[in-house]
């Protein structure tokens, strides 16, 4: 579908699309384009960069750029690349979230203040060097990472690409909208109660939320009590798995070490016939969570898609008990915790400071009980698994809402407001247990919508492989958001640009 320039354009304008995707738009594309010498490091990090400065005021995806440092390190992976040395990501710019350590950069989290520099890089940030990517910044985070929106006096508004007027959801928001607007091929966000997969599905992307450890939360043991991990952002199946792939790994500080898996060979594997339980049900949380009736459809249509590819689909509920027990201590914990390391708590956000005396409330005995009790909550839940292979459910409940919608409102009603929007996701965190979310069509006003594909312990290999199928019938990544940035002419993308 060509762009029609005609159409109304503007923050609040309905989303234009574009069917073209550039010739080394995606993370697999650039590093097989680099590999085989089509285009150099310096080029893509450059365009990147060029990117992120022409949509700072309008998507504002990022709370640093490392424009010099990314271009010094993309000269020298040309230098490496021109010596013969191979590498997965060697050259290919990449962002993280800005919870997440880069040795020179402060990590801020979404707070207002003035965060030192960090000393060494992440785990995960390692590892990532280790393959050879560039990191061109942090993106952007709500404060603490504990809403499904990207909003904060500390960096302003951050803009779903597909409608500006709209969030790309929270608390990864930054990355799921530096992927979306093509400012890079990829990215990776947390995800503590839906914070990959929530961002994924309100911005048209494949969003993995990972098993428990799967990717090193070090310099954490764990992370926000255990129900945080770390997981990718992007347009396709593949290119998650491959960033899945080369950030996954462990430190030997990390309390959760689970054995490795081959996410890119799933992602090329045909899943087999599988069953496949659709459910509504939302866990108990003694709030209204109505579901939006376009993003029902949504799913719907999701599911007659996998029975049209030969599964067995059919309603079926888990019992979810009153898993929400268990999560409010370890996520308010959690909260707690960051909270501790800000320089200035006098600047945090009303909602945050109250979160926080919660944990304070909540830890000791009731923290110790709400942990004691995972492995029953997975025997429980996970019974489901044993007639059925994969869990369909929405992501959310709603489409994205309008900036401003939940950031003036008191810590109650944004609990109330969040849970209606985003009650399906938080469960799998307290689990510990892989889920995907893949795009799941559009809403009536043009904004993404997404389905989850949950699975029990180490089922990210299913999850892809499934997901990938999914990709090949629905073609997702052929929709793009025109307000994407064009790229410069072919011309300047050459070797040695």
């Amino acid at each position: 579908m060509s762009v029609d320039e005609s159409q109304e354009s503007g923050p609040g304008a309905p989303a234009r699309y574009i069917g073209e995707v550039g010739e080394w738009e995606g993370l697999s594309e650039q590093a097989r384009a680099l590999a085989e010498g089509r285009v150099s490091s310096t080029a893509l990090v450059r365009r990147s960069l060029e990117r992120i400065e022409a949509t700072q005021d309008t998507v504002n995806a990022f709370r640093r750029v490392r424009a010099e440092a990314a271009l010094l390190e993309a000269a020298a992976a040309d230098r490496r690349l021109a010596a013969g040395e191979q590498l997965p990501l060697l050259g290919v710019p990449v962002a993280v979230k800005d919870d997440t350590d880069v040795a020179g950069e402060p990590t801020a989290f979404g707070c207002a203040g003035e965060f030192p520099p960090k000393e060494r890089d992440a785990e995960v940030v390692r590892r990532l060097r280790a393959a050879g990517a560039v990191i061109v910044g942090k993106t952007n985070a709500c404060e603490l990472g504990q809403w499904p929106f990207t909003e904060g006096p500390a960096f302003g508004n951050t803009c779903n690409p597909w409608n500006l007027a709209h969030t790309p959801g929270g608390s990864s928001g930054g990355s799921a909208a530096a992927v979306a607007a093509g400012l890079v091929p990829a990215a990776l966000g947390t995800d503590g109660a839906g914070s990959v997969r929530i961002p994924a599905a309100w911005s048209h992307l494949v969003g993995i939320k990972p098993q428990r450890g799967r990717i090193s939360t070090w310099p954490d043991p764990e992370s926000f009590q255990g129900i945080t991990g770390i997981g990718p952002l992007a347009r396709t199946v593949e290119d998650a798995a491959l960033l899945l792939d080369v950030a996954s790994g462990n430190h030997e500080g990390d309390l959760h070490r689970p054995p490795a898996v081959a996410a890119r060979e799933a992602a090329g594997r045909d899943p087999g016939r599988l069953r496949i339980a659709l459910s509504w049900k939302a866990p108990l949380t003694f709030t209204r969570k109505p579901l939006h009736p376009d993003v029902r459809a949504a799913v719907t249509s999701v599911a007659r898609t996998l029975a049209g590819l030969g599964h067995l689909v059919e309603e079926a509920e888990p019992d979810y008990g009153l898993i929400g027990l268990a999560f409010v201590p370890r996520a308010t914990a959690g909260v707690g915790e960051w909270a501790d390391r800000v320089p200035d708590r006098c600047l945090l956000d009303r909602r945050t400071r109250g979160a926080a005396r919660m944990g304070r409330l909540l830890g000791g005995p009731v923290l110790r009980r709400a942990r004691a009790v995972e492995k029953r909550q997975q025997a429980r839940i996970g019974a489901l698994f044993g007639p059925y292979d994969v869990l369909l459910t929405p992501t959310t409940a709603t489409p994205p809402p309008r900036i401003g919608t939940l950031a003036a409102l008191s810590g109650w009603q944004t609990d109330k407001a969040m849970i209606a929007a985003c009650p399906y996701a938080w469960p799998w965190n307290v689990l510990g247990w892989p889920g995907v979310n893949v795009p799941a069509g559009f809403s009536g006003d043009g904004l993404p919508l997404g389905a989850q594909l949950l699975g029990p312990a180490h089922s990210e290999p299913r999850l892809i492989s499934l997901a990938a199928q999914l990709q090949d019938a629905l073609r997702w990544h052929e929709r793009r958001p025109a307000g994407r940035p064009a790229p410069p002419d072919p011309a300047g993308v050459t070797r040695g640009a």
